[in-house]
This record gives C-alpha cells, structure tokens and sequence, in this order.
C-alpha cells in the first residue's frame, strides 16, 4: 500500500492499535502529577554579571552566550511615518520539530512526546517526537542532547514524508522559521522512553478536541503532510474514498480544481513589490509608547502581550533550572476559518495576511486573526460575518481553546475555529480573499513561507 493510503487509513484509526487513547490520557495525568514543574516570575536582572541582560550596546535582552533569543525594539514605518512600534523576539536559528512514524501491527504510528514548555499553561502537552532549538542541539547550554536526534540528522537514510522550513507567530517573532520534519523510519527499532508514545494520527486528532492538549508544534508539523501530490496505487482512491465520511473532503483532498494559485501568487507579488513599510530595531528603551518596570516590560495602552522574566525548573530537561524572559498573552486570541461546500467539494476560504515579523512580509492566513486587543472593532464584512456566526454558535464544527508556543510564551491560549456557511452568503468577497480546495493549501505548504502558522494549525484539526 501507498503512504498516502497508510496515512488516511491512520487517520481513520481513533481508537489506537499499540497505546489507547485512555491510557495516553492517564499518561500525561500521571506525568503532570509527578514531574516537578515551577516557574515564577521575578524581577529583570540587574546585575551585570547576570546570565541575561539588558545590553547597553544596543539596548536588547539577550544572554551571555549569546544564544537561543534576543528581544530587541522593533519599529515600522510607511512612507516616513511609525506605524507600530513593539518588542519582537529575535532567533536566527532554525530548530527541529520532528516526528518519526513507521507502520505497526499494520497500522501507521506516530512517536510522540509528552513534553513540558515553561510556558505552558498545563504543564504537559503531546508534542513532536523530537522539538529542539539549535542551541539545544548544538548543545551550546551545556545539556545534553536531545533523544532521537540521530534520526533526523540521518534523515536520508528514511523517506522523508515532510521536510519544510515554516513560519512561526510573526506577530511576535521577526522572520522566525523553524524545520518542520516528519520521516517514516520503516522497520528501524526505535526505543521507546517514558517520556513518548506510538499514536495514530487518528488519535493525535481526536486529542486535538481537547483544549491545550496537542502542542502548536506538533499541529504545525502535521499540517505539513502531503496527501494531495501522494502517488496512489490501482485501486487506492476508490479505497481511500471509503474512509471518509466527509466525501466533500477527500474531493478536496484528491481531485484537480482550477488554478487559483496565480491569482493568489499575483495579491501576494504585489504586496511584496509596492509595499512602502519599512522596519528598523531600536533599544527596548526608545518604544514610545512602552514602559519598562522592575517586572515586566508593558504597553501603555492596550495591546496583544507583555515581557516578563521567569525562574524556571522543570525535572527531565536538558537543562533542569534556568531563567529567561517570556513573552504574556493579555486576553485570548481568535483564529477562524470558513468553509462551504460547492459542487461536492469542501473549499476554505483564506485571506492574504501581512504581519509585522513575517519573513517575506505577506503569507496566507485564516479569515479571521484577531488578537486580544481588536475586540471586534475595524473588522470587515468577512470577519464580522464569522464572529457573528462565532457568537451564534452558527454552522460551527470546530471550536478548541489551543496553545501557543510555550517555549517562549507564557500561558497564551487561542480559540480556534472552523465554521460552514452556505456557497450564497459571502457573493462579494473583499480584496485578498480567495476559496480554496485543500489540496490548494497542501501544494502551498510544500514550500517555505507561504501558510502562516495559524492557518496551517486550524487545517491540521480536521476530521474525514
């Protein structure tokens, strides 16, 4: 059988054929109980010969090492005037998110990790078998190496099913990406610690419905696998149309639609070639409309988060106790998509989306992207439309609270969202939104900086 054939039939399987799902359930119950977790937030350092510090060169945070991150000013202007001003991380590096699947007992399984982030709001989320920064696996913080490191270095040896470097929240990173790796390791051994479990992907999904459960990293990696340009055996459709109940879906997924790309390709050139922002880093010092105190450093009117500064010690790290800054959600975010089905096939309805720390300035995104501190006002009519319906509880089939990244952020949860309408109720779209078949996307995210991250999270939450 066809990997494409593997990874739906994987899909199909909730109920799991190595781990159940209540025992992957009281696994993380388990862990969240036993494991040492604590973090608290204390005063910026002022020391000088403190590990992190405010550089007097250049007025950013950053370690002594060098490594890891830096927060710096960030400033944007058009045509000569400041049009935001806010801290941005700063992280050169691209990182591993990295998961190793292999068929067992007949079924596709997925190694994943039960794993522990400073920011998290629940302690324990299912993450990718391997997440790691490239000081972590550089080993530039003097811990040890990640567990299963190897298999990803030696990622040549295995079919390779997923390798793109991705965008991360650009609204508070500038251009980070990180190496989105998924690999089918065959009939390898592969150890498995306490610290992960074989899944299927129907099971990864069926915890997707459980708020805060399955890591931003581990949704972002699988959104990435390519079943619209997998190559089918005879008879293998047929076979795979069977395993959907949403026959609109795997239209969607499998069959060929008009070419919309060049139009989406010319809204997004356009931006790229006219565009008049400008950015430029500053000292966290000189943000206008900034303060920065003993404890936090915090907008002076409302705004989306806010710099604080955690001690951090967490049993079954590389490195158990550190301290660094991170950044706070202030509210919750909303993250919406639409969808209709027209002609038997599911389409979704994106938008071009701009933000302040996108690596090339302008990628798709969710019709709806609606941080803490836009709390309905200036929105168009798509995006009235869906917080309407969003309030209503109108044609909603997804609706999961879902953290952020929580290596850098601290608590931040987001409300995610997928709604249906009708074909009819959205006649006039405005300018930067198209519909979309899946397999549209799943070409897209085939290459680097096109989907932003929360659009490829909300398509990794849907069911056949």
């Amino acid at each position: 059988m066809s990997l494409a054939y593997e990874l739906i039939k994987s899909w199909k399987c909730k109920e799991g054929n190595v781990t159940s799902t209540q025992t992957i359930l009281d696994w993380v119950d388990k862990r969240n109980k036993t494991l040492t977790v604590d973090i608290e937030k204390r005063a910026f350092p002022k020391e000088e010969d403190s590990f992190w510090f405010f550089d007097p060169k250049d007025g950013f945070i950053r370690n002594r090492k060098n490594t890891f991150f830096q927060l710096a000013g960030f400033r944007q202007m058009e045509n000569g005037q400041v049009v935001c001003e806010q801290p941005v991380i700063i992280q050169d590096e691209i990182g591993y998110l990295g998961i190793i699947c292999k068929v067992i007992d007949g079924t596709l399984n997925f190694l994943m990790q039960a794993k522990v982030e400073p920011g998290n709001i629940n302690v324990i989320q299912i993450s990718p078998t391997i997440q790691a920064t490239k000081s972590n696996f550089t080993q530039s913080h003097g811990g040890k190496a990640p567990a299963y490191l190897d298999f990803f270095a030696h990622a040549r040896d295995y079919e390779i099913v997923v390798d793109q470097i991705q965008s991360e929240q650009s609204s508070r990173f500038l251009r980070k990406r990180n190496r989105n790796i998924l690999i089918n390791v065959g009939d390898s051994e592969v150890e498995v610690l306490d610290s992960h479990k074989w899944m299927t992907l129907g099971q990864i999904k069926e915890l997707m419905k459980i708020d805060n459960l399955v890591n931003m990293d581990s949704r972002t990696v699988l959104s990435c696998i390519p079943y619209s340009i997998m190559t089918l055996e005879d008879g293998e459709y047929e076979k795979i149309e069977e395993l959907f109940d949403d026959k609109a879906l795997f239209r969607s997924m499998f069959e060929s639609a008009e070419n919309v790309l060049p139009k989406i390709f010319n809204t997004i050139n356009n931006y790229k070639m006219y565009s008049d922002l400008k950015h430029e880093l500053i000292p966290l010092s000189e943000l206008s409309n900034w303060e920065i105190n003993e404890n936090e450093i915090i907008c002076k009117s409302p705004y989306d988060f806010k710099i604080v500064y955690c001690q951090i010690e967490i049993e079954g790290r590389e490195v158990r106790c550190w301290e660094q800054p991170l950044v706070e959600a202030i509210g919750m975010a909303v993250f919406g998509l639409f969808t209709t089905v027209k002609d038997g096939c599911r389409y979704f309805l994106v938008k071009a989306k701009p933000e302040v720390g996108c690596f090339d300035g302008i990628e798709l995104g969710p019709v709806v992207q609606m941080e803490p501190s836009n709390p309905g006002n200036h929105l168009d009519s798509v995006e009235t439309l869906f917080m309407e319906k969003l309030g209503k509880g109108e044609g909603v089939l997804k609706d999961v609270i879902l953290s952020e990244e929580g290596g850098r952020f601290y608590h931040e949860q987001n409300r995610n969202a997928i709604i249906e309408i009708g074909q009819d109720e959205l006649s006039d779209l405005p300018e930067g939104y198209f519909w979309v078949r899946f397999s549209t996307l799943n070409k897209m995210v085939q290459f680097n900086n096109f989907l932003n991250i929360q659009l490829r999270n909300l398509t990794s939450l849907l069911d056949i």
